[in-house]
């Protein structure tokens, strides 16, 4: 990754209810948006980052899930974090946004489905329907490639 963004990046999150939180959307979304937020930082530094966070830049924009309808997404990169939370109709709905010079990044962890027993992931959902698309990358990632630590990776064998 370079050090500049050429492309605004917007960032969703498949997200808890938002309402009773203090403070505005920002403020109230940043929880989620830490993990992604720290990775940034390390490959683009604090200053550069609070920089492309700024409204009037327009360069990173953070934003619930639940926000996108109506939407159209271009010459971005667009990243739906915790993926396996939202539903197949939301995994519509998100991928039907997507306009021209868009990189989708959409990641998750189907072992970590916090949706009510019987309703399907969209995540696993879009794995299926896209497995064969050429247009489509898809990157899997076992145990094996944990680099977390070393405690992480002995837990995830051990739930395995």
């Amino acid at each position: 990754m370079s050090t500049g963004l050429s492309s605004p990046v917007q960032f969703l999150q498949a997200d808890e209810d938002l309402g009773f939180l203090p403070g505005d959307i920002a403020e109230k979304f940043a929880p989620y948006f830490r993990p992604v937020y720290d990775v940034l930082v390390r490959r683009l530094g604090a200053s550069f980052m609070q920089y492309c966070l700024r409204p009037e830049i327009g360069k990173v924009e953070i934003a619930p899930f639940a926000y996108m309808r109506g939407r159209t997404f271009e010459n971005a990169v667009v990243i739906l974090d915790e993926a396996q939370n939202v539903t197949a109709a939301q995994m519509k709905m998100f991928l039907t946004r997507l306009g021209e010079n868009v990189t989708v990044i959409v990641n998750g962890d189907i072992t970590q489905c916090d949706l009510p027993r019987g309703v399907c992931s969209g995540l696993s959902d879009a794995l299926e329907r896209f497995e064969e698309d050429e247009m489509v990358g898809i990157v899997r990632f076992g145990k094996e490639d944990c680099v977390r630590s070393a405690l992480c990776q002995r837990t995830l064998h051990a739930y395995s």
